[in-house]
């Protein structure tokens, strides 16, 4: 694994390096020697970093072996550069903030004003959120519903359409036809919209990508409405779906790194866990629509008119977001990448709550853009390492794991064919309709608690104590079928469900995405997270195709008791194989991730035992190994700044 410049093994700087940065003149015009061409940004999704930005204690500052003085002046020199509004010295001040972020109070040139800000966005984050960076979040949102809610009208649909385009006959040929176009969304995003994201948002930035996204899954959403009835009227059906995919795909990564370079510290894990949310969200309003059309009838149109309708529904959410977006500001991240630093200024201002802060923000990620600068290398090089090298590899199992286990878990599954099910265990038609709505209530509702339980508890714990209840609660859905009695049965049915998806909301609902975004290191981060997305499409195009075919071959006690097993299996994968990331820097999170996996996993197995005696028996002082990872801090120091510089290149600066 290559090293950043900014990055360095020994804990304190040397003398030589103390030395060097003597002239504050030549350090501020070190900081500022490295500039990025305007025709170039770097890889969309190495933006994370900034994740670990402007908020960063003042250990892991890059900042922080400078002082203040020093850094003070590379702030104005930074202003002077890319021609900033600098009144009353504000990046001056701003770039001694970004130092030492959580000393504010001690800071005597900030002002009254400046030191409530501060302390606002510390303490009531809530409270004085920003116009703009409420808009960025609504239309964030709403693209997530559009997800959420083409999984379950296509649920609805599924009651109808097979009949009238020529899939209704129960055949296994049909059976496979009906999995091909519920999931050819997925196939399109495995294999064609999710390869094509990091170029998308080189070329045109992030809302825009979004944007573009919407108006797509809004015109395939209302195409698809218009399939012609009769035996070949599913080639329409699935080439639809699968152009829906082609916004989608893009989307689905896009929107969760222009979130996570728009919001603050405190705000940026609850807004960035909005995607899962919002999906639950669209999950929900996917199955009001489907009961509100369902009573339709055909009129004039020969074919059935109900779940057209439904289909066409999903457009609702994507049109919401093509209105909203074009009055969101552009990602001031992209907009420096892109040497917009006049617009990022002006971006970043819209969604801070005072200036100051949206000063401290840009120079900061402006700092960090030089790190990352230096980390740029061949697609194909960083995609080889993320296999080759040791760190990234053991990241990637951890990501593929929670991608994997998130469809295997039986979520989709059930959110794609609920009303099928519930209609297999003795429901009406109207009651299946409305048992899925249940579910979809229950999904969005229970992922509010993990805003507050996935930092607290952390995500190996959240999925560990979930997985086990999930495949009791499959087992328990499956084996009610065998209940002789209907109303005994769809009882049972309808609360294995509803509790399996209760336990699912605050545990591999809401973890696999963060997990994406924190465990590869910044140069590897675009890849990673794309590889994350086309893996977790992948197999929910398999689970989509093979499920009607596997519930009648193994009856539903067989298919719920499959899923039950993977989600036994994936308690083992996570307990030896992925390590607890909460609250752990960068410098932390490379040593966690570079212990050997078979040292992992012998470590694991010494651990059974204890833990055993702990969580289980509830005994406490239960002696055990020491940890494989000391999570020691390392210092990190700008090469860069230490080179000289004349006084006559500052003032060309």
């Amino acid at each position: 694994m290559s090293e950043s410049p900014l990055s360095s093994l020994d804990g304190k700087p040397t003398a030589a390096h103390v030395a060097n940065t003597a002239p504050v003149t030549a350090t501020a015009t070190g900081l500022l020697e490295k500039k990025h061409s305007s025709g170039s940004s770097p890889s969309f999704a190495d933006s994370e970093k900034i994740g670990a930005g402007a908020d960063a204690d003042s250990a892991d500052n890059v900042l922080a072996e400078y002082s203040e003085e020093q850094v003070m002046n590379m702030g104005r020199a930074f202003a002077r550069k890319y021609e900033l509004p600098n009144e009353d010295d504000m990046f001056g001040k701003a770039a001694a903030l970004a130092r030492q972020p959580e000393r504010y109070d001690h800071m005597s040139f900030l002002t009254e004003e400046e030191r409530l800000a501060c302390y606002d966005e510390e303490h009531k984050p809530f409270a004085n959120m920003p116009r703009k960076l409420i808009a960025i979040v609504c239309a964030s949102a709403m693209g997530a519903a559009v997800q959420g809610m083409d999984e379950t009208v296509i649920n609805g649909a599924l009651l109808f359409y097979p009949k009238n385009l020529g899939l209704g006959a129960p055949t296994d040929r049909n059976d496979w036809l009906q999995g091909l176009v519920n999931g050819a969304p997925y196939l399109c995003c495995a294999g064609v919209s999710c390869w094509m994201t990091d170029w998308l948002n080189n070329l045109m930035g992030r809302k825009r990508v979004i944007f573009v996204t919407c108006l797509i899954s809004a015109i395939t959403c209302l195409l698809q409405a218009f399939a012609p009835t009769g035996e070949r009227g599913w080639h329409y059906l699935f080439a639809m779906r699968f152009l829906l995919g082609l916004g989608i795909g893009p989307k689905s990564a896009t929107v969760s790194v222009y979130l996570a370079e728009c919001s603050t510290k405190k705000l940026r894990g609850i807004i960035c866990m909005n995607w899962q949310t919002f999906t639950a969200f669209g999950i929900m309003w996917g199955y009001v629509f489907s009961l509100i059309f369902y009573r339709v009838g055909s009129g004039a149109v020969h074919g059935g008119l109900n779940w057209r309708l439904m289909l066409a529904s999903a457009m609702l959410p994507a049109i919401a977001v093509l209105v909203q977006i074009p009055w969101c500001p552009e990602s001031p991240r992209w907009l420096m990448g892109k040497g917009r630093y006049r617009e990022a200024y002006e971006s970043t201002v819209q969604i801070r709550a005072h200036r100051i802060l949206a000063c401290r923000d840009l120079f900061y990620q402006h700092v960090l853009l030089l790190e990352e600068g230096s980390l740029q290398k061949p697609y194909f090089a960083r995609l080889g390492e993320v296999f080759t090298v040791r760190r990234n590899r053991n990241a990637f199992i951890c990501a593929f794991i929670c991608a994997f286990m998130q469809q295997f878990c039986a979520i989709n599954v059930i959110a794609y064919y609920s009303s099928a099910i519930f209609l297999k265990s003795g429901f009406t038609e109207i009651s299946s309709l409305a048992a899925s709505l249940g579910f979809g209530l229950v999904n969005f509702f229970f992922a509010i608690p993990a805003f507050f339980m996935i930092d607290r508890f952390g995500r190996r714990f959240l999925l560990l104590n979930t997985f086990p209840l999930m495949a009791l609660f499959l087992f328990v859905t499956g084996f009610a079928f065998w209940i002789p009695g209907q109303q005994a049965r769809v009882g049972v049915v309808s609360m294995g469900i509803y509790v399996f998806s209760a336990i699912y909301s605050f545990g591999c609902g809401v973890v696999p995405f963060v997990i994406a975004g924190e465990v590869f290191p910044l140069y590897v981060r675009a890849i990673g997270a794309s590889l994350f997305t086309i893996i977790l499409w992948g197999f929910n195009f398999i689970l989509s195709v093979t499920w009607p075919r596997m519930l009648n071959a193994l009856h539903p006690q067989g298919a719920f008791g499959f899923y039950a097993g993977w989600n036994v299996i994936g308690w083992f994968l996570v307990y030896f194989f992925m390590p607890e990331t909460k609250q752990l820097t960068l410098e932390e999170l490379d040593e966690v991730f570079d212990v050997p996996l078979r040292t992992r996993v012998a470590h694991q197995f010494g651990q059974l035992w204890p833990d055993f005696q702990e969580y289980v028996l509830r005994r406490k002082n239960v002696p055990r190994a020491p940890p494989l990872d000391r999570h020691h801090r390392l210092a990190v120091k700008a090469m860069e700044w230490d080179e000289k510089a004349s006084v006559e290149q500052v003032e060309k600066a």
